[in-house]
């Protein structure tokens, strides 16, 4: 994007561009780009040229910032032209909107509007005035975008329209850099109008991500940098012990667990990278959120935020949502910012105790941060109209007619947890009610009577051996598994030491087929909505219990994340004849029908 080396585009800009443009503009707008986390906040605003024919959008990478990974495919998915860096330098335009710093803003041929990418200004990025055998003293380092090393060139700014959030940055800006106040606009925070409009949507982002009722939402969230959540630079590299005990003292029914990394880690070690360094942690139910398109529906729908001294953290508490600080560094934030304010008063999270209590804690003690929400934005939801009026003023162009919108948060897929770690099974039967938890470890606290549950896609085959339960998702007609009853029955003659296999059909449904028992079908009653296969366990539990349902069916009352679930249990009838495979046969007559389970 930024090489010498990318050759130039001829349309719709370059050398005889009017000869191959089929329509004619009168502005032209260049999006500059300087990594993926700027690019978030470009993508808030571009809908406010949406239906403009007068204008022709552009987009380059300026190439100076270290996070380069991830650009590309950006750019592909946008589909406008991109100019390489030098093309772009040297194309006049109406205006160019960046939402960082870096590399030779002020070589743009037009007016330039620079936006914040976070909460404000928040940052201290002072390395490149200390040399290698100088002491860093981040009390005097200049904040990132909102100090004369980043807003003047010659002595003059050269940003036509600093955006601000809030007055609170206008008056550091005039203390540290009063030459740049001229230049300053307060239009709020489109990103947090965003989050503000997608509030009402939250149940939707909620079962999106597989949240169900009574279950919690715990995000973790990690800004980028050694000293932050994922990073090993701070007073303590927490997060490889820290990940299993989340899997193993929350339990997976109570608690739903997703990621949310700073683009700066994602692309910056590389997604695959991180899928593998958290791969133990996805097995156990782990969540990897998409940094870009979904890290806000996910903010919205959490009950609670493990997170550290990022922006993130501060929208979460400026959207109500209790905040529990796993790393509070301060000295790479302005003290006068709110952000660190919010730092030095922020619960703590203590990495060694246990974690249960304190979420719990966190979630019964929580109040509102005073402040937080109004220092985000001083216009919440208005700054469509403030920013778009401000780009076409500098345009010199009137704006459209319509009102300036932006685009509603889109619902993410439908991504449910699927934890595929052996889970550890704790239950308590009292006639036909069951209380049980389920977590991808043993905590040292759990009591009640135990078994083993095993998804049949486990990393451990050793595990399904030893397994008192074995279940896996599936649709009813999937010809590769061959039905629920024909893979429950291959599960239990495979495996000797299962009880029980459920086969999971859809959110609120499993087929089980249990050894001394025979085949059931587990549907959610009313009011019921929880994972099937806890259904499952339950019901496993229940039979070992002594208990024997009836021909008519029998109502189950599966208690967990603080509900009382109904399940009905109603006897199938099994297949015609028993499953003919070498799979089924097992290992010591390959070939050979063996009868189905009872």
């Amino acid at each position: 994007m930024g090489s010498a080396d990318t050759p130039a585009i001829r349309v719709p800009v370059g050398e005889g561009s009017e000869r191959w443009a089929s329509r004619a503009t009168s502005r032209r707008v260049l999006l500059v780009v300087h990594n993926v986390t700027s690019a978030g906040r470009l993508l808030d605003v571009l809908p406010l040229f949406h239906d403009d024919f007068r204008v022709q959008l552009l987009v380059t990478s300026t190439g100076s910032s270290a996070f380069q990974a991830g650009i590309g495919e950006l750019f592909a998915e946008l589909g406008l032209p991109v100019l390489p860096w030098e093309q772009a330098l040297a194309t006049p335009v109406a205006l160019a909107i960046a939402a960082s710093f870096g590399g030779q803003l002020q070589g743009i041929q037009g007016k330039l509007a620079v936006m914040s990418h976070g909460i404000g200004y928040t940052k201290k990025l002072g390395e490149s005035r200390v040399t290698s055998h100088e002491s860093r003293d981040t009390r005097h380092e200049p904040t990132f975008g909102l100090s004369p090393e980043w807003l003047l060139a010659g002595g003059e700014p050269f940003v036509d329209g600093l955006v601000l959030s809030h007055p609170e940055q206008l008056e550091r800006l005039r203390r540290v850099c009063p030459d740049a106040e001229r230049a300053s606009v307060l239009a709020g925070d489109p990103c947090f109008d965003r989050m503000l409009a997608g509030r009402p949507h939250r149940e939707r982002f909620r079962r999106a991500l597989g949240v169900r009722r009574g279950q919690r939402l715990v995000v973790l969230n990690s800004t980028w940098n050694p000293e932050g959540f994922f990073g090993t630079g701070g007073d303590q590299d927490i997060l490889p012990s820290l990940l299993p005990r989340l899997a193993s003292e929350l339990p997976a029914d109570d608690y739903r667990l997703a990621a949310v990394l700073h683009p700066n880690i994602w692309y910056g070690h590389g997604p695959g990278q991180i899928r593998v360094w958290l791969d133990r942690a996805r097995r156990g139910g782990l969540t990897l959120i998409d940094p870009v398109h979904a890290w806000r529906q996910a903010l919205l729908a959490a009950d609670v935020v493990l997170g550290d001294f990022g922006a993130v953290s501060y929208y979460a508490a400026a959207l109500d949502i209790p905040v529990l600080l796993a790393s509070a560094r301060q000295d790479r934030l302005d003290p006068e910012a709110p952000l660190a304010a919010f730092v030095r008063q922020a619960p703590r999270l203590d990495p060694y105790g246990p974690l249960r209590g304190q979420v719990e804690d966190v979630l019964a003690r929580h109040h509102p941060v005073a402040g937080a929400a109004e220092f985000v934005s001083s216009a919440p939801g208005a700054s469509a109209a403030l920013l778009r009026g401000l780009f076409y003023r500098l345009m010199d162009l009137p704006e459209p007619a319509a009102p300036a919108l932006l685009e509603p948060l889109p619902l993410p897929p439908y991504e449910p947890p699927r934890r595929t770690a052996p889970l550890d099974v704790r239950t308590h039967v009292r006639g036909a009610d069951i209380t049980i938890e389920r977590s991808a470890g043993h905590p040292y606290d759990a009591a009640g009577e135990r078994h083993l549950a095993v998804h049949e896609d486990t990393r451990d085959p050793g595990s399904l051996v030893l397994a008192d339960v074995i279940f896996r998702e599936g649709r009813p007609d999937d010809p590769r598994l061959g039905g629920p009853e024909e893979w429950t029955a291959e599960v239990l003659l495979r495996y000797p030491h299962c009880s029980l296999a459920g086969y999971v059909t859809g959110p609120h449904s499993c087929t089980v087929r249990a050894r001394e028992h025979g085949v059931f079908q587990l549907s959610a009653g009313p009011g019921a909505d929880a994972d099937p296969a806890a259904y499952a366990s339950s019901l496993c539990a229940w039979l070992t219990g002594g208990g024997a349902v009836t021909p008519g069916g029998t109502t189950l009352r599966v208690h967990t994340a603080g509900r009382v679930h109904p399940v009905t249990v109603t006897p199938a009838t099994p297949p015609a004849r028993p499953p003919r495979s070498a799979a089924a046969a097992g290992p010591d007559n390959p070939g050979a029908e063996s009868p189905v389970p009872d």
